[in-house]
């Protein structure tokens, strides 16, 4: 099985990747390939409408030459999609943004491809606004028929400066316990031999 956390902070090496590691660690250590990758401070740029996925059906976006078709490859090909972000005057990442816009679009296009995978948002916070950027990302799995799992706590960790959530004990348990619920769930769905409801 495989799960690709998905990071929407600019920042390399900050809170958000942080929080994102150790959630795939569990992932990792129960035999999952796990892949981290970077979005935010990439070019990737929000949906424009022009509904040419719609028309064209080919699991791709027609702006090519920004990298979104790659990172949203591997969101196809994923069992599980972590994607983190940090809070941002109470919001998602506009990088993260982007990603959430068009891979939503371009997937519900599709005939819902993104149906039945894992989706579980991440999210590093100052101090407030963490609810809405979870919202914001849950919203993209919920209406792309994505099964959403919980854990201990909403999925967010404290700290400021680079590095600073590693003193949130808490946050990086509940990403621990995260990671944990999303290995029994791949699992649980993998030896089932029910289809996914409504495609």
């Amino acid at each position: 099985m495989y799960a690709i956390a998905v990071n929407g902070s600019p920042r390399k090496g900050g809170n958000t990747e942080i929080l994102l590691q150790q959630a795939l660690a569990p992932l990792a250590d129960n035999g999952w390939e796990t892949e981290l990758v970077q979005v935010g401070g990439t070019p990737i740029r929000g949906c424009c409408a022009c509904y040419k996925c719609k028309e064209l059906k080919n699991n791709r976006c027609v702006i090519g030459n920004d990298g979104f078709n790659e990172v949203y490859a591997k969101l196809l090909k994923a069992d599980a999609m972590i994607l983190g972000s940090p809070t941002y005057f109470a919001a998602v990442s506009a990088d993260l943004k982007a990603l959430l816009e068009r891979a939503g679009m371009v997937a519900i296009a599709n005939g819902n491809a993104f149906s039945g995978k894992i989706g579980a948002a991440v999210v590093a916070v100052r101090k407030g606004g963490a609810t809405h950027v979870f919202d914001s990302i849950n919203h993209m799995y919920q209406m792309s028929r994505m099964i959403v799992p919980g854990s201990t706590y909403w999925n967010m960790g404290l700290g400021k400066a680079q590095g600073e959530v590693n003193e949130d004990e808490e946050g990086l348990n509940n990403m621990l316990h995260l990671g944990k619920v999303i290995n029994w769930l791949g699992r649980s769905i993998k030896n089932s031999d029910l289809d996914y409801p409504l495609g």
